[in-house]
């Protein structure tokens, strides 16, 4: 844990991802999860993964009229067009099986068509049990999650697809589920070998292409019954739309549409840390060992979090909190295993 004191007194903690999740109130940030960052849910089996994912599109704001136009193009073009009379309105959530090859992901054939990817343009692209996945299948998504389009290349031709998605993953912390939440009725059975075998089937550049590495752990049975005041499905979106508006009008005339489109001289500029903040940040990318990337990815997140709290400037506390769902980056990732 570390500890940062500001001029005036306030205290910010750095806390590094611990062995063992603590429980936390998912719906709180939700609304960060969906504001166009990619992220990764880890947690045992039951404790609501999936579900979570499966409620974002109704909190995805609508499209524009040139988003509808771009995902109906690539749909016509896959030949999944159904109604030929109108513009796509809905936005895509595509969760193709982990037994998916890599050109089923991003697209190819003789002719090549649309993969997932392309498919999941402007929508989700949820890939539950990511582990499961087969490396080479992983590896595909770093270019089109960095360059937002997919190139495939023919003898005669060249296509290019477009490719904008939220990634939102899912995973178990070990193959039997367990690891870290053990009970006396569900006790993890993996060796620490199986355990970092099973972590490395994820490698260092897709997760620092990630932005939130969030743990959903196992509820108890008190809190499963115990009724909370949590946000609704309307209200998170009145609160998106709210930080979506705020982004359009940033950017407007600058071609960027989300904050997850800076980078450069522009995300220098707007992304301006306070000397509490850019203290916090620089312990923090020492502690954590992150990468330029990943440097990166969290001041984008830390902006988003001061959009949704409707602040014009980013402060030690957003900064805090995108930093904690860095929660993969740790340098001790695989030695954190118990051995």
């Amino acid at each position: 844990m570390n500890q940062l004191k500001s001029t005036d007194g306030t205290i910010y903690v750095v806390i590094l991802p611990s062995k063992k999740a603590e429980n936390v109130d998912l719906s709180s940030f939700f609304s960060t999860l969906i504001m166009y960052h990619n992220w990764l849910l880890i947690g045992p089996p039951g404790t609501g993964k999936t579900m979570l994912v499966k409620r974002m599109p109704s909190i995805l704001p609508p499209m524009t009229d040139k988003e509808a136009l771009e995902v109906t193009k690539i749909y016509s073009a896959s030949g999944k067009l159904i109604d030929r009379s109108s513009l796509m309105r809905t936005r895509s959530f595509r969760a193709p099986h982990h037994t998916i090859s890599p050109a089923g992901l991003v697209g190819g054939g003789t002719i090549p068509k649309p993969g997932e990817v392309s498919l999941s343009h402007r929508g989700i692209l949820f890939l539950d049990e990511l582990p499961e996945f087969t490396r080479m299948a992983l590896e595909v998504l770093r270019q089109p999650l960095e360059d937002r389009h997919v190139t495939i290349a023919r003898a005669r031709a060249v296509y290019t697809f477009p490719s904008h998605f939220i990634l939102a993953a899912a995973m178990n912390p070990c193959p039997c589920g367990y690891y870290g939440t053990q009970t006396e009725g569900n006790a993890c059975t993996c060796s620490p070998a199986k355990i970092v075998h099973y972590r490395s089937k994820i490698s260092g550049p897709l997760l620092d292409r990630i932005d939130l590495h969030v743990e959903v752990p196992k509820p108890s049975y008190s809190q499963l019954k115990e009724r909370t005041n949590h946000l609704s499905s309307k209200e998170m979106l009145i609160q998106v739309m709210r930080a979506h508006q705020r982004q359009q009008q940033r950017y407007a005339g600058t071609g960027i549409q989300h904050n997850n489109e800076l980078s450069g001289k522009r995300m220098r500029q707007i992304c301006h840390l306070t000397p509490e903040g850019d203290q916090l940040l620089s312990a923090s990318f020492e502690a954590l060992g992150l990468s330029a990337r990943a440097h990166d990815r969290i001041l984008r997140l830390a902006l988003t979090i001061a959009d949704l709290e409707e602040s014009d400037s980013i402060q030690p506390q957003h900064l805090a909190e995108a930093i904690q769902y860095r929660n993969l980056d740790k340098k001790q990732r695989i030695e954190e295993i118990e051995i």
